[in-house]
């Protein structure tokens, strides 16, 4: 282990010794040449990337905290965050609220790897089902950081997220990603890291869209993969889907058979036997024997016993080959889900369209998901009462057909849409919403969520940055945020103050995004009670009520 002795002994007095390591340490701490494991490596590896992006169209500069080397900044940046603002929807309205009670859904607007990091203080091991929409790195989604991920940083900026997942799973639950062929095979690569390979389950292919796109440069792309991982394979087994009228109606009962509704199959079988060889007389008169190769499913012995108790069916004539009545009664009252979704089965994009249209929003989602997808989804990884976690909350598809569906949720999203699309479809839900999967599960209504936002920091200053107009506002945030203390401590003020005049307004926004201290973006708990930040008693009493004396 002499690298480890290198890091341990010459790590204070020479930094180039160790730096370029950074990035090719796995979990434990231990160099990846010195495993015999398959494992990606890439840039930053080790480190944290926060993605504080609050609007689609906002550049950051992101700060990656390397977890060696700056434990204290991590331990800042993910430590507990006070909660304000709480107010409860249901179907008395909206109030404000000081209580999280244990059976309450939520809403967490703020940066999701922070948000997730809060979570776990108080549902650690409590979450049975993780579904997860996140940006597909294609340059051309929601998500674009620098015009797109750096693909190195889309793995980082996953995998801080999908650790923290981890953690917040039963031992029974299991997580549903959602991607394309852009990222699939290297994040199938990093999940089998971070879940283990022996709990993979297993990749569906959804079909997500049903026109032909005749202007695609190569092939016309039709469909999405999920990727599903249990916590524990051994522990996770997916429910049954439930049956279909269409499975159902293939059931008749020609003879009047009190046992009800039965569908036939073939008394033969593929393998040849001699003991199951023997010859058979139908009603009609006529003997029969097994058909070329093949031999009966069972011996002459228990033929006659099914005989004798009517499951051996010979056709209305009682000239047909012998079949073995199977009574719709006594089968299993679901299927197995197979790993092709099709878009009859489960809607597509457009049908997801047409539901955000029927709530009257703006169509600013290009690839959002029906909510019949979530309903398969749903129906294979929980039962009702179950717990649901999205963190990348979108328009909240998720939590409307966990409410549906009578799950409980909860939901993360730091776009400044959440608040004019996401919360008011989910207030429609509460009234009764008929649209998507409403009929098909007798949805009327009912139920409530509480919404909260992260007590911001800095992220007051990224707010204002965002809607100034002009210089001036712009020096006046620069002059504050150096008052106040909330920039990176390497940024020369002096200079700063200087160089910042010359610059455009769009370039002095970016400078002020860029020298802001990322670790600062939001008031921790541990800070709950300093007056400077001006906690008001009612985000104290729920922040302590949510967490419950954990932090």
């Amino acid at each position: 282990m002499a690298e480890q002795k290198i890091f341990h002994e010459y790590l204070p007095k020479s930094y180039t010794i160790y730096k370029n390591k950074i990035g090719l340490v796995d979990g434990r701490g231990a160099f990846i040449s010195n495993r015999r494991d398959v494992a990606l490596v890439f840039p930053y590896k080790d480190c944290v990337f926060n993605g504080g992006q609050t609007r689609e169209d906002q550049r950051r500069q992101e700060v990656f905290y390397n977890t060696t080397l700056a434990p204290e900044d991590v331990d800042m940046l993910l430590e507990p965050k006070v909660l304000i603002g709480a107010r409860r929807y249901s179907t008395d309205g909206c109030e404000p609220t000081t209580e999280f009670r244990a059976e309450d859904n939520l809403i967490v607007k703020g940066n999701n790897l922070i948000a997730l990091s809060s979570l776990a203080a108080r549902f650690e091991g409590r979450v049975k089902l993780i579904y997860i929409d996140p940006p597909y790195n294609t340059g051309s989604d929601s998500f674009g950081y620098n015009d797109r991920f750096n693909h190195s940083t889309w793995m980082v900026f996953m995998k801080n997220r999908l650790e923290i997942a981890r953690r917040l799973l039963r031992s029974d639950g299991s997580i549903f990603i959602q991607c394309d062929d852009n990222e699939q095979a290297y994040l199938k690569v990093l999940c089998d890291e971070l879940f283990g390979r022996d709990n993979f389950v297993a990749t569906v292919i959804w079909e997500k869209k049903y026109s032909l796109q005749n202007d695609a440069r190569w092939l016309s792309d039709s469909h999405d993969f999920i990727l599903i991982y249990a916590k524990d394979k051994n522990r996770w087994r997916p429910n049954l889907l439930p049956r279909t009228t269409e499975m159902n109606a293939r059931y008749k009962n020609p003879d009047g058979d009190p046992r009800g509704p039965w569908q036939s199959v073939d008394f033969s079988a593929k393998t040849y036997s001699a003991a199951y060889d023997y010859p058979i007389t139908l009603p009609s008169g006529r003997i029969v024997y097994p058909p070329g190769t093949r031999s009966w499913m069972t011996s002459k012995e228990r033929f006659y016993e099914l005989l004798a108790d009517n499951r051996i069916w010979f056709h209305d004539d009682g000239d047909g080959v012998p079949r073995v009545k199977t009574f719709l009664s006594e089968v299993k009252q679901g299927v197995v889900s197979k790993t092709i979704w099709l878009r009859a089965d489960v809607g597509d994009n457009q049908e997801a369209k047409r539901e955000h249209l029927a709530f009257g929003f703006p169509e600013i989602f290009s690839t959002p998901k029906p909510e019949r997808l979530l309903q398969r989804i749903m129906q294979l990884a929980t039962v009702e009462g179950d717990l649901v976690l999205d963190f990348f909350m979108g328009s909240a598809t998720t939590a409307a057909v966990a409410l549906k569906m009578r799950r409980r949720f909860i939901g993360i999203e730091q776009m400044n849409y959440l608040e004019t699309i996401s919360v008011p479809r989910l207030v429609k839900v509460i009234e009764g919403d008929r649209s998507g999967i409403s009929e098909a599960v007798g949805w009327t209504g009912g139920g409530s969520f509480v919404y909260c936002e992260m007590a911001p920091l800095n992220q007051k200053f990224v707010d204002e940055i965002e809607s100034a107009s002009d210089g001036a506002a712009l020096k006046n945030i620069l002059a504050r945020m150096i008052d106040a203390g909330y920039i990176d401590y390497r940024v020369n003020t002096a200079t700063a103050n200087k160089e910042f005049d010359a610059l455009s307004t769009d370039d002095k926004k970016q400078a002020l995004m860029d020298i802001m201290d990322k670790n600062m973006l939001y008031v921790s708990v541990s800070d709950i009670d300093d007056a400077e930040f001006a906690i008001d008693d009612d985000a104290k009493r729920f922040t302590r009520s949510f967490y419950g004396g954990k932090t």
